[in-house]
């Protein structure tokens, strides 16, 4: 059997991201290495973490595009599940996130939002579907 585990985000600074989350979202920090090399968010069963891009690097010696790097979003997102979207959104602006799309309600009505994270990791925030 395979389970989805966890998703590990690269970023240039794990701490400052933890704490943009801990701060913009109210989501705790699970757990943090010494080094400040890699840190989780509590997140439930399944784990949202962040490793240093030097522990990247490590991993993958030819290298991989970092989520900052580019002036577009990385294709791929993090959905953050929420029932104030608006709010949400605006404590992500606050925290330092870049608006990409301000809420909207979508044809088949969830609300949905998208910010760009100061490490540049692309965020859905959204409504529960019904």
């Amino acid at each position: 059997m395979v389970k989805f585990g966890y998703t590990i985000v690269y970023v240039d600074d794990v701490e400052k991201t933890l704490h943009f989350f801990n701060e913009a979202f109210n989501m705790k920090t699970r757990f943090l290495h010494d080094t400040g090399a890699y840190g989780e968010l509590d997140t439930g069963e399944t784990i949202l973490a962040f490793a240093s891009h030097e522990l990247g690097h490590g991993h993958f010696p030819d290298g991989y595009i970092q989520a900052g790097s580019s002036e577009k979003p990385l294709g791929i997102e993090i959905a953050l599940v929420t029932t104030d979207v608006q709010t949400t959104h605006n404590a992500a602006i606050v925290y330092g996130s870049t608006e990409l799309k301000a809420p909207t309600v979508m044809p088949w009505g969830q609300t949905v939002s998208y910010v760009r994270a100061p490490s540049g990791i692309l965020l859905e925030l959204c409504s529960p579907m019904s």
